[in-house]
C-alpha cells in the first residue's frame, strides 16, 4: 500500500497546499518567525549544555526541589486575581 511512500510529487502537493492555505504574503513572515524561533531554542539548548543543568534538579537533591516547588506554586495560586471584567449586555 505505501511501497513508495515519499515522492517528489507529494512535497510538490504538500507545498501547494501550504500556499494556497496561507497565502503567498503569509509564507514568507512565518518562515521567519519559524527560522527565529529555532534559532532562539538551539541558542537556549546551547546554554543549558554549558551550564551543565541538563537533566539536573535546581537544588540539588530532588526531595528538596520538589517541596520548595510546591510552596511557591501554593503561594502563587493564592495572589491570582480574576481581572476580567463583566460582559454588557447587547
Amino acid at each position: 500500500m505505501l511501497r513508495n511512500g515519499l515522492e517528489p510529487w507529494h512535497l510538490l502537493i504538500v507545498a501547494i497546499v501550504f500556499i494556497v492555505m496561507f497565502g503567498s504574503k503569509k509564507l514568507p513572515d512565518t518562515a521567519r518567525a519559524l527560522g527565529r524561533s529555532m534559532r532562539i531554542l538551539k541558542s537556549e539548548a546551547q546554554a543549558m549544555k554549558a551550564d551543565g543543568t541538563v537533566g539536573e534538579p535546581a537544588n540539588g537533591s530532588a526531595g528538596e526541589g520538589s517541596s520548595q516547588v510546591g510552596e511557591g506554586a501554593a503561594h502563587r495560586t493564592e495572589s491570582v486575581v480574576d481581572r476580567r471584567e463583566p460582559v454588557a449586555d447587547r
